[in-house]
């Protein structure tokens, strides 16, 4: 139901779309994820295999509730702000942390796409819902 981009397509909302944006922000959206893209590959490089193993196994857990791998994706996000750059907005670096842990779980374990992408959107709102929406209106 939901739609997963990763391309810098916009997707232009939310699960029941809470952030409904206008066309007219369509460039400034595809600006803000090539940004968001270019940090996340950097990112990339230096998340290791045990955090995003570690994280995978939650997920795979089907007796645990969604709102409990939640709060263990956000202590993985939390563990790895840790070594990010000094200079970089917190809240950006933890926005495209989770994005790219969502991906590596996902390329590593093709089967649990719905489940982290329903979790990682679930966070997403939780955590950043407001932080993307100034980010779209700047």
């Amino acid at each position: 139901d939901d739609e997963l981009q990763t391309d810098g397509n916009r997707s232009g909302r939310f699960r029941n779309g809470e952030l409904g944006l206008a066309p007219t922000n369509e460039d400034v959206i595809r600006i803000i994820a090539a940004q968001l893209a270019e940090i996340g590959d950097q990112f990339d490089k230096e998340i290791q295999g045990r955090v995003v193993n570690d994280l995978a196994q939650h997920f795979l857990n089907e007796n645990l509730p969604i709102e409990e791998i939640t709060l263990h994706m956000s202590r993985a996000v939390r563990e790895l702000t840790r070594s990010i750059p000094s200079d970089m907005e917190q809240e950006k670096a933890m926005l495209v942390l989770a994005m790219v842990l969502t991906k590596k779980i996902v390329n590593t374990m093709p089967s649990l796409l719905q489940r982290v992408f329903n979790t990682t959107l679930n966070y997403m709102n939780q955590q950043f819902h407001n932080y993307i929406v100034e980010m779209v209106s700047a």
